[in-house]
């Protein structure tokens, strides 16, 4: 929270203009070109327009008229009251890489322990999708607090002071959307990185700028192409964008 407030601070202060608690409800066109959106107060007009809207970006994009499968992945995070600096890396089981990895809906949960500078022990992580639930899950937090055990006993006896949830933005094949995307025009994607938002969010911002301002981007895009979730045409296979 404190990384993506201070990436919002530095946005204002390179001249953006936030406007909370103002959803777009729909797109400006102008045939098939997107040139802008609209709010329920207001239409703004735009030379390119990006979709950066995390879980919900698959949402954004029907209202363009495109698919995005970006899902919610519901995921947990139990917090212990301050102890003393005990666990002073973060610590994860290996099955963490494995459930990242896997396309299963189901509830998923493997250690991550991280101990903080107030001394609070952060505890994760689950992954399931349920689409937007937010209620608590009361056997997600049981698989942390068990996992966390399991790798420092030491906190069999930690009180637990409060848990929380999000929803990280899922893609079925788990790599980011990033680029434009040719079936709207004008149309920018940066989203889709599941966990991975807040620390690839820099690198992910300079490619969406280069493409915008027709430099060579750093890496190639073409494996994020929003475009890529369609149906084939035959013979596309090994056609670059």
């Amino acid at each position: 929270m404190l990384a993506a407030a201070h990436l919002l601070r530095l946005a204002r202060r390179a001249g953006a203009t936030v406007l909370p608690h103002e959803p777009v409800t729909g797109f400006l066109r102008d045939g098939e070109r997107v040139t802008g959106v609209r709010t329920a107060r207001r239409a703004i007009p735009a030379g390119s327009v990006l979709n950066a809207a995390g879980t919900w970006a698959g949402q954004l994009a029907e209202l363009a008229g495109v698919r995005l499968p970006v899902a919610p992945r519901r995921g947990f995070i139990l917090v212990t009251e301050p102890l003393p600096a005990i666990i002073r890396h973060k610590v994860y089981l290996a099955d963490y890489v494995a459930d990242v990895a896997s396309g299963s809906a189901a509830l998923q949960s493997s250690p991550v322990v991280e101990g903080t500078r107030s001394g609070t022990v952060l505890i994760g992580a689950t992954r399931e999708r349920v689409g937007f639930d937010a209620a608590m899950s009361l056997p997600a937090l049981r698989r942390l607090a068990a996992g966390a055990v399991q790798l420092f006993p030491v906190l069999r006896d930690v009180a637990v002071i409060r848990a929380y949830r999000g929803f990280r933005p899922y893609c079925p094949d788990h790599l980011p959307v990033i680029g434009p995307d040719p079936r709207a025009p004008g149309l920018h994607h940066a989203c889709g990185h599941e966990g991975a938002g807040i620390g690839l969010s820099l690198g992910t911002a300079r490619l969406v700028a280069q493409v915008l301002v027709g430099d060579r981007p750093d890496l190639d895009t073409y494996p994020f192409r929003p475009e890529r979730f369609a149906p084939r045409e035959p013979n596309d296979q090994h056609r670059r964008i």
